[in-house]
């Protein structure tokens, strides 16, 4: 019998906990799925008799490496904090295993170490990063395959409420890890536009935006997500002049977190004392240059800004809480802490709601050799949640990294070392079974230009 280690039982893990039970009988496994919060994976496994539900702090070195030995494959979907002491653990024990996060520099460090122990490390295998990859690359495969080179390319990711289930002023809700949205933009991007590098500060980020038409759904923002200049190496993009990778939201969430950046609320590093018994109101005046009239806050914060006091970007604010006297009355250590339970609160889909997730890419390929005619192509994948049931970002993320943990233990997956997936061994498969299996695929649209204009 395989053993099966899932590490998170968090709203991303849905899907993949419900593929890899309902494969279990017939390819023989044991699935056990260990979180902070058992109960969290007691409700993830539903008594299913394959499932196991295990009490997790991987923090203690000892219990980590204990569940790790045990098991034949591991399933990390915890946030990248943990990443390195995961992988670390699962390289001592020659256990290989698959990520949806971001690969981290010490990870892929530690390539050649994997591939001693023939093992794989599978990092960037959800939606985005994973599906966007993988989508991407077939896409410029195909160019290159009939003689092309690639002068732009754009990939923009969203996670976001269906325009059905959009019940909040921010348009957004939490599908998926609440920290990650509290600290998006806080490493800052840098992209390649034009032959040029543009660095965008962390302060910055949500105010470097731009619109985006996305078919079927309408008009979108996009801001720079993280660092896109290392896919000029990812998918060897020698002739790129632009490489953006943007994040897309609904026109108003940027401004607004923005401002939310601006006072400095997503800290983590800050211990503040008794922060439970602490007001919305306390939080945010902390933030401000000197103290005034509670009742003034709204005026207060507006003028700290620079922003009108009577826009929709105040108005959004106070929506959120973050000037109310509600205490916020749960054991928080951090601003960021505080805010990731208020955005869980605040931001939940509708009862009934659906989620939508979007995958769009935009490339301008020229054909020197072959005469062809440079063209430009579209690349959209939409996709939607089960309304009141499984959501679209658990779908999307962890069906990927499933069926990539099914391939690895049925040996159909034998590459080792520390890999994202941009290599055919890895995508190919996985790209036939989400379409075949699960309708997930993407509409190209390709339109002749004249050329390309730097």
């Amino acid at each position: 019998m395989k053993k099966i280690l899932v590490l998170g039982a968090g709203q991303s893990s849905p899907a993949l906990i419900r593929y890899l039970l309902e494969k279990s009988s017939a390819n023989n496994w044991k699935v056990t799925v260990a979180d902070l919060n058992k109960e969290l994976a007691e409700r993830s496994i539903n008594n299913h008799p394959n499932g196991v539900a295990r009490s997790v702090n991987v923090n203690d070195f000892d219990t980590l490496h204990g569940l790790i030995k045990e098991h034949d494959i591991v399933a990390n979907l915890l946030s990248p904090t943990f990443q390195d002491s995961i992988v670390e653990a699962c390289l001592t024990y020659s256990t290989p295993m698959v990520s949806a996060s971001y690969e981290s520099l010490t990870t892929k460090r530690l390539n050649d170490t994997a591939k001693k122990k023939g093992v794989l490390i599978l990092n960037e295998m959800g939606l985005d990063p994973g599906l966007d990859h993988m989508s991407a690359i077939k896409i410029i495969r195909n160019i290159r395959d009939k003689g092309g080179i690639i002068r732009s390319f754009c990939s923009y990711g969203s996670g976001v409420p269906a325009p059905d289930s959009v019940n909040n002023p921010l348009k957004y809700a939490i599908t998926w890890n609440p920290r990650n949205v509290v600290m998006s933009g806080q490493k800052g991007a840098q992209y390649y536009e034009n032959g040029e590098i543009k660095i965008v500060p962390p302060h910055r980020v949500f105010e470097r935006t731009w619109r985006r038409n996305v078919e079927g759904v309408g008009m979108l923002e996009a801001y720079p997500n993280r660092d896109s200049l290392v896919y000029l190496e990812h998918f060897d993009l020698n002739y790129a002049h632009t490489m953006i990778r943007g994040t897309l939201r609904y026109p108003g969430f940027s401004e607004t977190w923005l401002q939310v950046v601006r006072l400095g609320l997503p800290n983590e590093t800050m211990t503040i004392p008794e922060l439970y018994d602490k007001s919305w109101r306390e939080l945010t005046e902390m933030f401000l240059p000197s103290t005034g009239q509670p009742n003034k806050i709204r005026n207060r914060v507006a003028r700290h800004l620079g922003i009108s006091p009577t826009g929709e970007i105040m108005d959004r604010l106070e929506w959120l809480g973050l000037f109310s006297d509600e205490k916020i009355g749960v054991e928080v250590q951090t601003a960021a802490d505080a805010m990731i339970h208020l955005l869980n609160s605040k931001l939940a889909l509708k009862e009934g709601g659906r989620d939508m997730v979007i995958l769009l890419h935009e490339f301008i390929a020229e054909y020197p050799d072959s005469g062809l005619a440079p063209e430009q192509i579209t690349s959209t994948f939409v996709h939607y949640g089960d309304p009141g049931g499984e959501t679209a970002m658990s779908k999307t993320v962890g069906l990927p990294a499933a069926i990539a943990m099914k391939k690895i233990l049925n040996g159909e997956l034998t590459v080792t070392g520390c890999q994202i997936p941009t290599i055919p061994e890895i995508y190919e498969p996985i790209l036939s079974e989400l379409e075949s299996e699960f309708n997930i695929q993407f509409e190209e649209r390709h339109q002749e230009i004249e050329s390309f204009e730097s």
